[in-house]
């Protein structure tokens, strides 16, 4: 038994040497097979690059008219988004008109928007799909003086008012075109089609009598007619009659003093008319970033508030634009499971590689599979050149041999032999390659010896 010093000697030498064989054959196989290496390696370029890319680190967002409650709720995403590496640049614009305009122009380069529902129809912007629901827009009819009788708006009095009903193009214009289509009015009131800001103005001032917009709870234009004593809030108490009219709009209720415990306001339970703000983005969105808005969506939108419960939101509620599969799969199974856990960008990375590599080995599994074969073919098909050489060689000794030409003969054999020296051989070829070489010595000995009629009677081959 050896001493620990041989013994760990004869180790490090066995390593040495089995490494050295197995770079040797690595590099073997590399020359031989680069080909079906190279496709594979473009395969995979091809898959990473242009069939599943890494998500973006910056998008653009429409974010509505400054101040107003699209662009508070978009300043919350831009926050959440900033967390996990991905920032989001805000796109101030006149409304839901325009940012719907915007994300179906496929040459702009917003991605997302908040849009109010009934806005436009899905059809005449194509490329835009849907995350789902993410807010209530309540509809606000402010209004100074005495307009109602018996609980509803007295006509007569109503075509004398001054209205305000938001610009053209404005996501407030819309709803209250589409309440007074529905209410089949006879006299229109006086419209003004004046700014949000403008209109709370002119109410104050005695400029205009009755304000109708479309915002949420918590903005600034909203805010200023809610702290006014003066001012009263309409209470559509046929809300589920126009719920049914209009497709699209839900009916909140506002219990008495929900606003204003101290100065009871409002004095009685009021019924409101709400459409939703619908989370829509370019279809092209990369499918991670999606989630991320899903995933901001549950957070913010998630949480319970004057007009929701916890949970409410994200929904598909009176969709009017083509569901996102991404969003469908989130409201059914939820996030990826990896993002329960991971790191927003780890996970996206592994569940990103996985769905990368799984086709890519389907391709590349039976190709890697025939490498070793396509080697072992690739070297038999020379050594059986070689024997055919061979085997012709030994035919013509048979017929036509001339003892001059022995040198010849030899110098034959010898090419052949150095032929064959020069192939990388695998093991296992190895068993062919040797019986080949025997075959070449055993034609060269018979030469040598002058007994050539003994190829015809045992042949080398």
């Amino acid at each position: 038994m050896g001493s620990f010093k041989e013994d760990f000697k004869d180790t490090a030498v066995a390593v040495l040497e089995t490494a050295q064989d197995q770079y040797r054959d690595a590099i073997s196989f590399i020359k031989e097979t680069w080909p079906l290496l190279l496709l594979l390696l473009v395969i995979l370029i091809g898959l990473l690059a242009y069939w599943n890319p890494p998500p973006p680190r910056h998008i653009m967002m429409a974010s509505g008219i400054e101040g107003g409650s699209y662009e508070q709720l978009a300043s919350k995403y831009v926050d959440f988004f900033a967390k996990r590496g991905v920032t989001i640049e805000l796109v101030r614009t006149q409304g839901s008109q325009e940012n719907i305009t915007r994300l179906a122009d496929r040459k702009d380069p917003i991605q997302a928007a908040f849009v109010q529902g009934g806005s436009l129809h899905a059809k005449q912007v194509p490329g835009v799909e849907s995350l789902g629901s993410v807010d209530y827009e309540p509809i606000w009819v402010f209004y100074k003086g005495s307009f109602l009788k018996n609980g509803l708006l007295d006509l007569d009095k109503f075509a004398k008012a001054r209205v305000a009903i938001g610009p053209e193009g404005s996501g407030t214009h819309v709803q209250a075109m589409n309440i007074l289509r529905v209410s089949e009015v006879d006299r229109l009131p006086k419209l003004l089609p004046i700014k949000n800001d403008e209109a709370v103005t002119a109410l104050k001032n005695g400029e205009v009598d009755i304000v109708l917009m479309v915002d949420g709870l918590r903005a600034k234009n909203v805010q200023a007619l809610l702290n006014d004593p003066t001012v009263n809030l309409l209470s559509f108490n046929r809300a589920a009659a126009y719920t049914k009219n209009i497709h699209y709009l839900e009916e909140l209720e506002v219990p008495m003093g929900g606003f204003n415990i101290a100065r009871n306001f409002p004095p009685n339970d009021t019924k409101m008319l709400s459409t939703v703000t619908n989370l829509l983005i370019d279809d092209r969105m990369h499918p991670a970033i999606q989630f991320l808005f899903l995933m901001a969506a549950q957070e913010i939108n998630g949480k319970e508030s004057f007009f929701t419960k916890r949970g409410e939101f994200p929904a598909f509620m009176n969709s009017e634009f083509p569901e996102s599969p991404i969003a469908q799969q989130f409201h059914q199974r939820g996030l990826p499971v990896l993002m329960d856990f991971l790191p927003f960008w780890v996970a996206e990375f592994v569940h990103r590689m996985f769905f990368t590599l799984l086709p890519f080995f389907a391709i590349a599994y039976p190709i890697i599979l025939s490498l070793p074969s396509y080697r072992l073919r690739r070297v038999q098909s020379k050594l059986n050149r070689i024997y055919g050489e061979l085997k012709f060689f030994e035919n013509d000794l048979l017929v036509s041999y001339d003892p001059k030409k022995l040198p010849e003969y030899l110098e034959t054999l010898a090419g052949m032999e150095r032929r064959a020296l020069a192939l990388k051989v695998p093991k296992r070829a190895s068993s062919d390659f040797y019986t080949l070489r025997s075959s070449i010595d055993y034609v060269r000995n018979a030469l040598n010896r002058g007994d050539h009629q003994i190829l015809g009677r045992e042949s080398a081959i």
